[in-house]
């Protein structure tokens, strides 16, 4: 499993054109095989700060994933959103298992 959580800081004004933007790349990004979760949360505190919460089977969806039309039509669309460069961080899961994540993906 490969885990990605992206902050993403946009533009004041840009929040409802990011959401609509990133809820349809991860809708679509839910639909490939080897995605398990793709989440979008949002700051409570700062409307303009949001998280993407990415699952992957492994390195080769990471990759898949990236040449996906929706995905490069989001990173497009998106980047004149987008205040500052997106930051990315790659976790492992501790707990629960990978299988555990696996099964959620229902792939």
């Amino acid at each position: 499993m490969i885990i990605l959580l992206v902050q993403v800081h946009v533009n004041a004004g840009a929040e409802a054109a990011f959401k609509t933007a990133t809820e349809e790349n991860a809708t679509a990004s839910r639909q490939e095989p080897g995605v398990t979760q793709f989440d979008l949360v949002q700051q409570q505190d700062d409307a303009t700060r949001f998280v993407i919460i990415e699952a992957y089977r492994d390195a080769q969806a990471v990759l898949d994933h990236k040449t996906t039309q929706h995905y490069l039509h989001w990173r497009d669309t998106v980047a004149s959103l987008i205040a500052e460069p997106r930051v990315g961080v790659t976790y492992r899961s501790v707990s629960p298992p990978d299988a555990d994540w696996l099964a959620r993906g229902g792939r």
